[in-house]
């Protein structure tokens, strides 16, 4: 029985390995042909960013194709009638389903820390190399297009000579002011150190609310890397938070919002001693309830945050309890056949019911737990194709 298990374990392994590396170098492909064309990076940014996409493109490569090295393996031993010929020898087919479960169990674990490592080192480093390119970005679309544009700034020019930008004009929007500034010529300079991106202007006209200054003198501008790049993420989500981070997160935001109790509690009171009870629905009082509601959601994603990728990272091991007996019941070869109709299931029940439950816990109608539902009912599924299988 050893060596059926290392038999089926080297067979698993190998189409593994092999779908995994044609897979991912596809998807990593189209990450960053994608990424780059949105943001305009030339190729030296475009190769950059190849380590970090690698963890992206394996959240999602692993699980297809664990199960599709299953459907190729146990697939291929039904149609040759081996899984015949291991029970003619008293042998339960449990011996073989045994290794395709261990390692669908420790890619699980893998993919969540791959996960992990996706929204943390692998952003992380994207939106580094994005800001560290901002320069050049700008200036392939200034030469190409005349004007580069994003929430919190857009230049538009005549044309570009060299590194200098000729009879600019430079909008920079800040809070609620804007300020419009012309000028005869203009340069670019990248400052990784104070990770700003530096505008210098000559002979320009600033106009801001109205009020026109001419100031014949160079004047320079700086706009942090962050705003200069058109992938700006003021706050991280709750998904792009490290699993580690998520409890200290939590810890914060339920002082946050006892703070803010505690606030309204106390203008609430005083507001009703003082009678001034139109208060109660003003400004002041609406704006306190929106963080308050906004503290509130974020509390309750931080707290399905981990329910949510052990349940996806787990997707892995519950989609393999499926295809394995699906496979061997088929007895077919043809591992697209195979795939199809084992990925149909999963397509068709475990999506829809993960992102059905993620929505409403994020409401907060339903528990955080209830994110599990899916695997649930693939456990279920899969252990009645399983008990088929072992039974005849």
């Amino acid at each position: 029985m050893p060596r059926i298990t290392r038999y089926v374990l080297f067979q698993l392994l190998a189409t593994f390995i092999v779908s995994l590396v044609g897979i991912s170098v596809v998807m990593v492909v189209s990450i960053m042909a994608k990424e780059g064309m949105q943001q305009g990076l030339g190729i030296e940014a475009v190769l950059r960013l190849l380590p970090y996409a690698f963890p992206l493109a394996l959240r999602f490569s692993v699980p297809a194709t664990m199960l599709m090295a299953t459907c190729s393996v146990f697939g291929h031993m039904s149609a040759d009638n081996e899984v015949i010929a291991i029970k003619s020898l008293g042998i339960t087919p449990r011996v073989i389903l045994r290794p395709a479960l261990a390692l669908a169990f420790c890619m699980s674990l893998a993919m969540i820390w791959l996960n992990d490592v996706a929204v943390t080192w692998g952003a992380d480093g994207m939106r580094r190399v994005f800001a560290e390119s901002v320069e050049e970005v700008v200036f392939r679309l200034l030469r190409t297009q005349k004007s580069y544009t994003n929430k919190h700034f857009s230049i538009n020019v005549t044309s570009v000579q060299g590194r200098k930008l000729i009879q600019p004009t430079l909008v920079l929007r800040t809070g609620g002011d804007t300020k419009t500034i012309v000028a005869r010529e203009a340069e670019l300079r990248t400052d990784l150190e104070n990770r700003t991106l530096t505008i210098l202007l000559t002979d320009c006209t600033i106009e801001s609310t109205g009020i026109v200054i001419a100031n014949p003198a160079t004047f320079e501008g700086s706009i942090p890397l962050s705003k200069a790049t058109r992938r700006e993420r003021p706050e991280r989500k709750t998904s792009e938070l490290a699993l580690a981070s998520i409890s200290d997160e939590a810890i914060y935001q339920e002082t946050f919002i006892r703070s803010l109790e505690q606030q309204m509690a106390a203008e609430a009171a005083y507001q009703m001693i003082l009678g001034d009870f139109e208060q109660l629905g003003g400004n002041r009082w609406n704006e306190l309830h929106n963080r308050h509601d906004q503290a509130t959601r974020r509390l309750t994603r931080l707290h399905l945050e981990p329910w949510r990728r052990f349940a996806e990272g787990f997707g892995c091991l519950f989609t393999v309890m499926v295809g394995a007996p699906l496979a061997i019941r088929m007895r077919t070869a043809n591992v697209f056949t195979t795939f199809a109709s084992c990925f149909f299931p999963v397509l068709c029940i475990y999506y829809p019911l993960l992102m059905w439950t993620v929505d409403r816990a994020k409401d907060g109608a339903m528990p955080p737990y209830s994110v599990w539902l899916g695997n649930v009912v693939l456990m279920l599924l899969g252990g009645w194709l399983m008990r088929g299988v072992l039974r005849y």
